[in-house]
């Protein structure tokens, strides 16, 4: 349950603008942009930097971004970005081996050896403390380009505030994976 009301109708010039891009981002107006429109300055910052990710943020390939953002939601536990993302996966054209098998990708065999790579880099970056040891960075340098690496460290970061937005506010999933054809793994 939300620890905030979630705010049904839209007020004012900002809030309509984010329910149609909650809409044509989402097909309907989720409930972290519902929180979100009790404060103008949150909601604004927040649709800025997600347009300017969609815009500009181009350079590690989609199928990584996509397990890095799992892997990150996975690790702080919400379960509302776990849903969408699962759905996100799934409609992206994810092999649903990878999609469902995130939460254990050390005993899957499903991921290559780039993939596996962004995993262990998002599971030491979402270390409390961050846990990103020389050795792991000089084999993400073998792997990938310094802006790949700068680009999939801010992909972390961004699911980071994501989620502990939403957990943090007790948003939970929407039901976005109940619209799959793989249903989901069981947690262990």
């Amino acid at each position: 349950m939300a620890h905030v009301e979630l705010i049904e109708r839209p007020k004012g010039v900002l809030q309509r603008y984010a329910w149609r891009y909650s809409r044509k981002s989402f097909g309907k107006v989720v409930d972290p942009v519902r929180a979100a429109a009790h404060h103008g300055g949150v909601l604004t910052a927040a649709g800025a930097l997600e347009m300017a990710v969609e815009r500009g943020w181009t350079t590690l390939d989609a199928d990584l971004r996509w397990l890095a953002l799992q892997a990150t939601s996975a690790a702080i536990g919400c379960s509302w970005c776990i849903d969408f993302g699962y759905f996100e996966g799934m409609h992206a054209g994810i092999d649903p081996r990878k999609v469902r098998d995130v939460p254990r990708w050390r005993e899957s065999d499903v991921y290559d050896e780039r993939e596996r790579l962004v995993l262990e880099y998002a599971e030491a970056v979402n270390m409390t403390p961050s846990a990103v040891d020389d050795d792991l960075a000089k084999r993400l340098a073998a792997k990938f380009t310094d802006k790949e690496v700068v680009e999939l460290t801010a992909w972390i970061a961004l699911e980071n505030y994501r989620s502990r937005f939403n957990a943090g506010l007790g948003l939970t999933s929407e039901g976005f994976a109940a619209n799959c054809a793989v249903p989901m793994a069981a947690a262990h």
